[in-house]
Protein backbone atom coordinates (compact mmCIF):
# COMPACT_ATOMS: atom_id res chain seq x y z
CA UNK A 1 0.00 0.00 0.00
CA UNK A 2 1.34 3.40 -1.00
CA UNK A 3 1.94 5.81 1.88
CA UNK A 4 2.86 9.47 1.69
CA UNK A 5 6.09 10.62 3.36
CA UNK A 6 4.00 12.08 6.20
CA UNK A 7 2.13 8.78 6.58
CA UNK A 8 5.49 6.99 6.81
CA UNK A 9 6.76 9.39 9.47
CA UNK A 10 3.55 9.04 11.45
CA UNK A 11 3.75 5.26 11.24
CA UNK A 12 7.31 5.37 12.60
CA UNK A 13 6.11 7.33 15.61
CA UNK A 14 7.51 10.75 14.78
CA UNK A 15 4.16 12.33 15.67
CA UNK A 16 3.62 10.35 18.86
CA UNK A 17 2.66 6.82 19.84
CA UNK A 18 -1.09 7.44 19.61
CA UNK A 19 -0.86 8.57 15.99
CA UNK A 20 1.51 5.68 15.21
CA UNK A 21 -1.01 3.26 16.74
CA UNK A 22 -3.79 4.78 14.64
CA UNK A 23 -1.73 4.41 11.47
CA UNK A 24 -0.92 0.79 12.31
CA UNK A 25 -4.66 0.10 12.56
CA UNK A 26 -5.36 1.77 9.21
CA UNK A 27 -2.47 0.07 7.44
CA UNK A 28 -3.56 -3.35 8.74
CA UNK A 29 -7.13 -2.75 7.58
CA UNK A 30 -5.92 -1.34 4.27
CA UNK A 31 -3.73 -4.36 3.66
CA UNK A 32 -6.59 -6.73 4.48
CA UNK A 33 -8.99 -4.91 2.15
CA UNK A 34 -6.43 -4.48 -0.65
CA UNK A 35 -6.40 -0.69 -0.41
CA UNK A 36 -3.91 1.03 -2.69
CA UNK A 37 -3.52 4.03 -0.41
CA UNK A 38 -4.99 6.09 2.41
CA UNK A 39 -7.28 8.98 1.45
CA UNK A 40 -8.30 12.10 3.38
CA UNK A 41 -11.70 12.15 5.07
CA UNK A 42 -13.82 15.10 6.19
CA UNK A 43 -15.83 13.49 9.01
CA UNK A 44 -15.57 10.56 11.41
CA UNK A 45 -18.42 9.13 13.45
CA UNK A 46 -17.41 6.86 16.31
CA UNK A 47 -19.17 3.90 17.88
CA UNK A 48 -17.86 2.24 21.04
CA UNK A 49 -19.37 4.88 23.34
CA UNK A 50 -21.82 2.74 25.32
CA UNK A 51 -20.09 0.91 28.20
CA UNK A 52 -22.34 -2.09 27.60
CA UNK A 53 -20.84 -2.27 24.10
CA UNK A 54 -17.11 -2.01 24.82
CA UNK A 55 -16.83 -3.20 28.44
CA UNK A 56 -13.70 -2.93 30.57
CA UNK A 57 -11.39 -3.96 27.73
CA UNK A 58 -12.67 -1.10 25.61
CA UNK A 59 -12.26 1.40 28.42
CA UNK A 60 -8.69 0.25 28.96
CA UNK A 61 -7.90 0.58 25.26
CA UNK A 62 -9.30 4.14 25.17
CA UNK A 63 -7.28 5.07 28.26
CA UNK A 64 -4.09 3.79 26.63
CA UNK A 65 -4.95 5.38 23.28
CA UNK A 66 -5.46 8.82 24.83
CA UNK A 67 -2.89 8.54 27.62
CA UNK A 68 -0.50 11.17 26.21
CA UNK A 69 -3.21 13.79 26.76
CA UNK A 70 -2.18 15.76 23.68
CA UNK A 71 -3.70 13.85 20.76
CA UNK A 72 -6.78 15.49 19.27
CA UNK A 73 -9.06 14.54 16.42
CA UNK A 74 -7.92 15.83 13.04
CA UNK A 75 -11.39 16.14 11.45
CA UNK A 76 -14.95 16.75 12.57
CA UNK A 77 -15.73 13.80 14.82
CA UNK A 78 -19.12 12.90 16.26
CA UNK A 79 -19.97 10.05 18.61
CA UNK A 80 -22.66 7.43 19.05
CA UNK A 81 -25.16 7.32 21.93
CA UNK A 82 -24.07 6.34 25.41
CA UNK A 83 -25.98 3.99 27.70
CA UNK A 84 -28.27 6.37 29.59
CA UNK A 85 -29.57 9.92 29.93
CA UNK A 86 -27.40 11.50 32.59
CA UNK A 87 -30.00 14.20 33.35
CA UNK A 88 -32.58 11.64 34.47
CA UNK A 89 -32.74 9.98 37.90
CA UNK A 90 -32.14 6.26 37.68
CA UNK A 91 -31.18 3.21 39.69
CA UNK A 92 -28.35 2.09 37.48
CA UNK A 93 -25.38 0.13 38.72
CA UNK A 94 -22.77 2.54 40.12
CA UNK A 95 -19.93 0.86 38.24
CA UNK A 96 -21.83 1.19 34.96
CA UNK A 97 -22.35 4.92 35.52
CA UNK A 98 -18.72 5.44 36.58
CA UNK A 99 -17.31 3.60 33.57
CA UNK A 100 -19.77 5.23 31.18
CA UNK A 101 -18.78 8.70 32.30
CA UNK A 102 -15.10 7.76 32.04
CA UNK A 103 -15.71 6.88 28.37
CA UNK A 104 -17.46 10.20 27.82
CA UNK A 105 -14.53 12.13 29.32
CA UNK A 106 -11.98 10.19 27.28
CA UNK A 107 -13.76 11.05 24.03
CA UNK A 108 -14.18 14.66 25.12
CA UNK A 109 -10.43 14.76 25.81
CA UNK A 110 -9.79 13.78 22.19
CA UNK A 111 -11.86 16.74 21.03
CA UNK A 112 -14.91 14.90 19.72
CA UNK A 113 -18.28 16.59 19.48
CA UNK A 114 -20.57 15.37 22.33
CA UNK A 115 -23.32 14.49 19.86
CA UNK A 116 -24.31 11.11 21.33
CA UNK A 117 -26.38 10.26 18.29
CA UNK A 118 -26.69 7.39 15.84
CA UNK A 119 -28.24 9.73 13.23
CA UNK A 120 -25.60 12.45 12.79
CA UNK A 121 -26.96 13.23 9.32
CA UNK A 122 -30.09 14.68 10.98
CA UNK A 123 -28.10 17.13 13.11
CA UNK A 124 -24.98 18.25 11.27
CA UNK A 125 -24.36 19.84 7.89
CA UNK A 126 -23.83 17.20 5.22
CA UNK A 127 -20.71 17.34 3.02
CA UNK A 128 -21.17 17.34 -0.73
CA UNK A 129 -21.81 14.06 -2.49
CA UNK A 130 -18.65 12.05 -3.14
CA UNK A 131 -16.96 13.16 0.08
CA UNK A 132 -15.02 10.45 1.92
CA UNK A 133 -16.00 9.97 5.57
CA UNK A 134 -15.50 7.25 8.18
CA UNK A 135 -18.70 6.11 9.92
CA UNK A 136 -18.69 3.28 12.44
CA UNK A 137 -22.43 3.33 13.19
CA UNK A 138 -23.75 0.80 10.67
CA UNK A 139 -27.15 2.41 10.07
CA UNK A 140 -25.54 5.83 9.57
CA UNK A 141 -22.95 4.36 7.19
CA UNK A 142 -25.61 2.68 5.07
CA UNK A 143 -27.87 5.73 5.07
CA UNK A 144 -24.98 8.04 4.18
CA UNK A 145 -23.74 5.84 1.32
CA UNK A 146 -27.21 5.20 -0.06
CA UNK A 147 -29.15 8.43 0.49
CA UNK A 148 -26.47 11.12 0.78
CA UNK A 149 -23.82 9.89 -1.65
CA UNK A 150 -21.03 9.97 0.93
CA UNK A 151 -18.20 7.43 0.74
CA UNK A 152 -17.67 5.24 3.78
CA UNK A 153 -17.15 1.63 4.63
CA UNK A 154 -19.00 0.04 7.52
CA UNK A 155 -16.25 0.91 9.93
CA UNK A 156 -15.41 -0.66 13.26
CA UNK A 157 -15.02 1.42 16.40
CA UNK A 158 -11.23 1.02 16.05
CA UNK A 159 -10.97 2.01 12.40
CA UNK A 160 -13.20 5.08 12.77
CA UNK A 161 -11.25 6.16 15.85
CA UNK A 162 -7.97 5.78 13.95
CA UNK A 163 -9.41 7.82 11.08
CA UNK A 164 -10.59 10.54 13.44
CA UNK A 165 -7.09 11.33 14.72
CA UNK A 166 -5.29 10.89 11.40
CA UNK A 167 -7.87 12.31 9.02
CA UNK A 168 -7.23 9.33 6.74
CA UNK A 169 -8.97 6.08 5.78
CA UNK A 170 -8.16 3.14 3.47
CA UNK A 171 -9.14 3.63 -0.14
CA UNK A 172 -11.00 0.34 -0.45
CA UNK A 173 -14.44 -1.24 -0.64
CA UNK A 174 -17.24 1.35 -0.72
CA UNK A 175 -14.86 4.28 -1.09
CA UNK A 176 -13.97 2.90 -4.52
CA UNK A 177 -16.49 3.57 -7.29
CA UNK A 178 -16.39 0.07 -8.79
CA UNK A 179 -17.58 -1.51 -5.55
CA UNK A 180 -20.60 0.82 -5.29
CA UNK A 181 -22.42 -1.06 -8.06
CA UNK A 182 -24.54 -4.08 -7.03
CA UNK A 183 -24.49 -7.58 -8.42
CA UNK A 184 -27.74 -8.66 -6.74
CA UNK A 185 -31.20 -7.09 -6.57
CA UNK A 186 -33.95 -7.73 -4.05
CA UNK A 187 -37.46 -7.46 -5.45
CA UNK A 188 -40.38 -6.99 -3.03
CA UNK A 189 -43.45 -8.81 -4.34
CA UNK A 190 -45.75 -7.05 -1.90
CA UNK A 191 -46.37 -3.39 -1.16
CA UNK A 192 -44.12 -1.85 1.48
CA UNK A 193 -46.36 0.66 3.20
CA UNK A 194 -45.02 1.41 6.67
CA UNK A 195 -41.62 2.02 8.24
CA UNK A 196 -41.92 -1.44 9.79
CA UNK A 197 -42.45 -2.99 6.35
CA UNK A 198 -39.25 -1.31 5.18
CA UNK A 199 -37.45 -2.54 8.29
CA UNK A 200 -38.50 -6.15 7.72
CA UNK A 201 -37.50 -5.85 4.06
CA UNK A 202 -34.11 -4.46 5.12
CA UNK A 203 -33.53 -7.23 7.65
CA UNK A 204 -34.20 -9.86 4.98
CA UNK A 205 -31.89 -8.01 2.57
CA UNK A 206 -29.03 -7.91 5.08
CA UNK A 207 -29.36 -11.64 5.74
CA UNK A 208 -29.31 -12.81 2.13
CA UNK A 209 -26.88 -10.35 0.49
CA UNK A 210 -23.18 -10.90 1.15
CA UNK A 211 -21.88 -8.18 -1.19
CA UNK A 212 -21.11 -4.64 -0.08
CA UNK A 213 -23.84 -3.12 -2.26
CA UNK A 214 -27.35 -4.26 -3.20
CA UNK A 215 -30.01 -3.02 -5.60
CA UNK A 216 -33.54 -2.68 -4.26
CA UNK A 217 -36.30 -2.91 -6.81
CA UNK A 218 -38.52 0.18 -6.92
CA UNK A 219 -36.84 1.92 -3.98
CA UNK A 220 -36.47 5.26 -5.77
CA UNK A 221 -39.87 5.09 -7.44
CA UNK A 222 -41.66 4.62 -4.11
CA UNK A 223 -39.98 7.79 -2.72
CA UNK A 224 -39.77 6.58 0.90
CA UNK A 225 -39.58 9.29 3.56
CA UNK A 226 -36.71 9.60 6.04
CA UNK A 227 -38.45 7.43 8.65
CA UNK A 228 -38.68 4.56 6.17
CA UNK A 229 -35.14 4.94 4.84
CA UNK A 230 -33.75 5.14 8.38
CA UNK A 231 -35.62 1.94 9.25
CA UNK A 232 -34.40 0.26 6.07
CA UNK A 233 -30.77 1.27 6.65
CA UNK A 234 -30.78 0.22 10.30
CA UNK A 235 -32.30 -3.17 9.51
CA UNK A 236 -29.81 -3.93 6.72
CA UNK A 237 -26.98 -3.06 9.10
CA UNK A 238 -28.43 -5.19 11.87
CA UNK A 239 -28.62 -8.46 9.98
CA UNK A 240 -25.63 -8.40 7.65
CA UNK A 241 -22.48 -6.86 6.22
CA UNK A 242 -23.95 -4.99 3.24
CA UNK A 243 -23.05 -1.30 3.43
CA UNK A 244 -25.10 0.36 0.71
CA UNK A 245 -28.28 0.07 -1.31
CA UNK A 246 -29.25 1.62 -4.62
CA UNK A 247 -32.15 1.29 -7.04
CA UNK A 248 -32.45 -1.59 -9.47
CA UNK A 249 -33.84 0.88 -12.05
CA UNK A 250 -30.51 2.72 -11.93
CA UNK A 251 -28.36 -0.37 -11.40
CA UNK A 252 -29.80 -3.43 -13.22
CA UNK A 253 -28.41 -6.79 -12.10
CA UNK A 254 -28.46 -10.35 -13.37
CA UNK A 255 -29.48 -11.96 -10.10
CA UNK A 256 -32.84 -11.04 -8.55
CA UNK A 257 -34.01 -12.41 -5.20
CA UNK A 258 -37.75 -12.16 -4.45
CA UNK A 259 -39.13 -10.91 -1.14
CA UNK A 260 -42.70 -12.12 -0.87
CA UNK A 261 -45.27 -12.64 1.85
CA UNK A 262 -43.60 -15.87 2.98
CA UNK A 263 -40.27 -14.15 3.63
CA UNK A 264 -42.04 -11.16 5.16
CA UNK A 265 -43.87 -13.37 7.66
CA UNK A 266 -40.76 -15.43 8.43
CA UNK A 267 -38.75 -12.32 9.33
CA UNK A 268 -41.61 -10.91 11.39
CA UNK A 269 -42.06 -14.18 13.26
CA UNK A 270 -38.33 -14.30 14.02
CA UNK A 271 -38.28 -10.83 15.54
CA UNK A 272 -41.77 -10.29 16.92
CA UNK A 273 -42.15 -12.74 19.80
CA UNK A 274 -45.03 -11.21 21.78
CA UNK A 275 -48.53 -9.91 21.13
CA UNK A 276 -48.23 -7.05 23.61
CA UNK A 277 -45.71 -5.42 25.93
CA UNK A 278 -45.18 -3.50 29.17
CA UNK A 279 -43.61 -0.40 27.64
CA UNK A 280 -43.37 1.35 24.27
CA UNK A 281 -39.92 2.04 22.82
CA UNK A 282 -39.47 4.64 20.06
CA UNK A 283 -36.11 5.67 18.65
CA UNK A 284 -33.81 3.02 17.22
CA UNK A 285 -32.25 4.66 15.29
CA UNK A 286 -32.88 7.72 17.41
CA UNK A 287 -36.08 9.53 16.58
CA UNK A 288 -35.93 12.75 14.56
CA UNK A 289 -38.03 15.88 14.20
CA UNK A 290 -40.15 14.46 11.38
CA UNK A 291 -41.04 11.41 13.45
CA UNK A 292 -41.81 13.50 16.54
CA UNK A 293 -44.12 15.66 14.43
CA UNK A 294 -45.88 12.52 13.21
CA UNK A 295 -46.36 11.24 16.77
CA UNK A 296 -47.92 14.57 17.76
CA UNK A 297 -50.21 14.54 14.71
CA UNK A 298 -51.30 10.97 15.36
CA UNK A 299 -51.81 11.33 19.10
CA UNK A 300 -53.49 14.75 18.92
CA UNK A 301 -54.87 15.40 22.41
CA UNK A 302 -54.70 11.78 23.56
CA UNK A 303 -52.40 10.18 26.14
CA UNK A 304 -50.48 6.93 25.95
CA UNK A 305 -51.91 4.14 28.06
CA UNK A 306 -48.49 2.57 28.58
CA UNK A 307 -45.12 4.04 29.54
CA UNK A 308 -43.54 5.31 26.32
CA UNK A 309 -39.78 5.94 26.14
CA UNK A 310 -38.58 8.19 23.32
CA UNK A 311 -34.85 7.93 22.53
CA UNK A 312 -33.29 10.88 20.74
CA UNK A 313 -30.21 13.07 20.68
CA UNK A 314 -29.99 16.13 22.93
CA UNK A 315 -29.83 18.31 19.79
CA UNK A 316 -33.13 16.94 18.48
CA UNK A 317 -34.75 17.29 21.91
CA UNK A 318 -33.63 20.91 22.15
CA UNK A 319 -34.93 21.63 18.67
CA UNK A 320 -38.23 19.91 19.50
CA UNK A 321 -38.50 21.97 22.69
CA UNK A 322 -38.01 25.24 20.82
CA UNK A 323 -40.86 24.53 18.40
CA UNK A 324 -43.22 23.08 20.99
CA UNK A 325 -43.07 19.42 19.96
CA UNK A 326 -41.31 18.14 23.07
CA UNK A 327 -43.93 19.55 25.43
CA UNK A 328 -46.74 17.97 23.41
CA UNK A 329 -44.95 14.63 23.42
CA UNK A 330 -44.43 14.78 27.19
CA UNK A 331 -48.05 15.79 27.82
CA UNK A 332 -49.05 12.70 25.86
CA UNK A 333 -47.29 10.64 28.54
CA UNK A 334 -43.94 10.02 26.83
CA UNK A 335 -40.54 10.23 28.52
CA UNK A 336 -37.56 11.51 26.54
CA UNK A 337 -34.27 9.66 26.98
CA UNK A 338 -31.61 11.87 25.42
CA UNK A 339 -28.04 10.99 24.41
CA UNK A 340 -28.91 7.29 24.59
CA UNK A 341 -30.42 4.58 22.42
CA UNK A 342 -32.85 1.73 22.98
CA UNK A 343 -30.20 -0.82 22.02
CA UNK A 344 -27.95 -2.23 24.75
CA UNK A 345 -29.23 0.16 27.41
CA UNK A 346 -29.44 -1.01 31.04
CA UNK A 347 -32.56 1.16 31.38
CA UNK A 348 -34.59 -1.79 30.08
CA UNK A 349 -34.02 -5.23 31.54
CA UNK A 350 -35.81 -8.54 31.92
CA UNK A 351 -36.27 -8.09 35.67
CA UNK A 352 -38.58 -5.13 35.12
CA UNK A 353 -39.88 -5.62 31.59
CA UNK A 354 -41.27 -8.82 30.10
CA UNK A 355 -41.87 -7.43 26.62
CA UNK A 356 -41.58 -4.18 24.71
CA UNK A 357 -43.67 -2.63 21.95
CA UNK A 358 -41.66 -1.00 19.16
CA UNK A 359 -41.70 -0.14 15.47
CA UNK A 360 -37.96 -0.77 15.18
CA UNK A 361 -36.53 -3.97 13.69
CA UNK A 362 -33.12 -3.01 15.07
CA UNK A 363 -34.50 -2.56 18.59
CA UNK A 364 -36.39 -5.83 18.28
CA UNK A 365 -33.20 -7.72 17.40
CA UNK A 366 -31.09 -6.28 20.21
CA UNK A 367 -33.81 -6.36 22.85
CA UNK A 368 -34.44 -10.01 22.14
CA UNK A 369 -30.76 -10.98 21.96
CA UNK A 370 -29.16 -8.93 24.74
CA UNK A 371 -31.90 -7.57 26.97
CA UNK A 372 -33.78 -10.89 26.87
CA UNK A 373 -37.18 -9.25 26.57
CA UNK A 374 -40.06 -10.23 24.34
CA UNK A 375 -40.93 -7.91 21.45
CA UNK A 376 -44.24 -6.87 19.93
CA UNK A 377 -43.44 -5.31 16.55
CA UNK A 378 -46.01 -2.77 15.34
CA UNK A 379 -45.76 0.23 13.03
CA UNK A 380 -45.93 3.70 14.53
CA UNK A 381 -49.48 4.49 13.43
CA UNK A 382 -50.72 1.23 14.94
CA UNK A 383 -48.85 1.87 18.19
CA UNK A 384 -50.38 5.33 18.59
CA UNK A 385 -53.84 4.08 17.59
CA UNK A 386 -53.82 1.09 19.94
CA UNK A 387 -52.10 2.64 22.96
CA UNK A 388 -53.58 6.11 23.28
CA UNK A 389 -56.95 7.21 24.60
Amino acid sequence: MELTPNDERSLRGEHGETIASAYRILVAIGTATEAKKLVPIKWAHLSGVNYNTIGNAGVKFLEEFAEDGTTRVAVKTTVNPMGFDRTKPNNLDENFVKQQMKIVKLYEGLGTSPSFTCTPYEIFDIPQRGTAVSFAESSAAIYSNSMLGLLTNKESSLSALASSVTGKAPYSELRVEEFRHPKVAIKPELKLLTELDFGLFGYFTGKVVKDSCVALDGIRKSKPDIMKTKSLSAAIGTSGTCGMFTSSEEEPTKEVIPFDKTEFNAVRDELSTAEDGNIIILGSPQIGINELSLVVDLAKDKKFSKHCMVFCSRAIFNQASQIGLAGKIERAGCEFMCDSCACLTPLINKDDVDSIITNSVKAAYYMKLFNRTGVALKDLKTIVRDYTN
